[in-house]
């Protein structure tokens, strides 16, 4: 038996168990091992696992795991959350970029707390009749609701994600507006196969489908989910959006050690 140490983050209530992989200690062959230090049962407890590994001309690179032990698409808090890890380990201090498994990132941190997240462009959001799909680096459906807080999100989302998108599934996003350029999220994450408190690419799809549906005029939207407040900003183009920015807190929870 081995001990492994780790971290504890959360950004809006979105949590992760985050590593320092940079002497490629840890087995990211052992799904099972990913998938009990994720469980909330019988290892530490979170939505998803990441690896913060050394990089060749960035600050980085950024491995995600969801919390069933599969490697899977970008997160975004979970990248807003490692940016903070990599000025916690001296790394960065004040910008960061990194590699994740959809390219290039660049971000900002700030005095409070908050951490921006520059996303990958979004050529394409598809609008179709009652729901609205696009990839903000993780595929999302968006549906618009009029009573969000009593959405039966685990239920819908559960249906959605496996019928409508098969085994591959996507992230289902329910969202009400609140008026101007606020709106409610909640998420169902495949994965985490359950609603999370916040999903960063879910917001980020939810305020493009809403600019892109003509819900909102700003190029900067408000997302309050479950777990807290998330900004979005964004520049149209014929080419879609470009130049998106994620922005919220990324905190440090704890950090501990567990025996394996």
């Amino acid at each position: 038996m081995k001990t492994i140490t780790f971290y504890k983050y959360q950004g809006t209530g979105n949590d992760f168990v985050i590593l320092d992989n940079r002497d490629l200690h840890f087995d990211k062959t052992n799904t099972k091992l990913i998938e009990k230090l994720c469980d909330r049962k019988f290892g530490i407890g979170a939505d998803g696992l990441m690896l913060l590994e050394n990089h060749d001309t960035l600050d980085f690179t950024m491995v995600y795991y969801n919390a069933d032990g599969n490697e899977s698409s970008m997160c975004g808090n979970g990248g807003r959350c490692l940016v903070s890890f990599a000025q916690h380990l001296g790394i960065v201090k004040d910008t960061a970029s990194f590699e994740a498994t959809d390219g290039l990132h660049h971000a900002h941190l700030f005095d409070n707390g908050e951490v921006s997240l520059q996303m990958t462009d979004v050529p394409v959001v598809q609008v179709f009749d009652g729901h609205i799909f696009t990839n903000t680096g993780s595929p999302h459906h968006v549906q618009l609701t009029d009573n969000i807080d009593h959405t039966d999100v685990f239920t819908q989302g559960r249906h959605l994600r496996n019928d409508l998108y098969g085994k591959e599934g996507a992230n289902i996003n329910f969202v009400e507006p609140q008026g101007g350029n606020v709106f409610k999220v909640r998420t169902y994450e495949r994965g985490v196969e359950d609603e999370t408190l916040s999903c960063g690419t879910g917001v980020t799809a939810v305020a493009l489908a809403m600019h892109s549906t003509q819900q909102t005029q700003n190029n900067e939207v408000s997302l309050l989910t479950p777990g807290g407040t998330l900004k979005v900003k964004y520049q149209p183009s014929p080419q879609g959006y470009t130049d998106i920015w994620l922005t919220g807190p990324a905190t440090q929870v704890f950090k501990g050690a567990i025996a394996v």
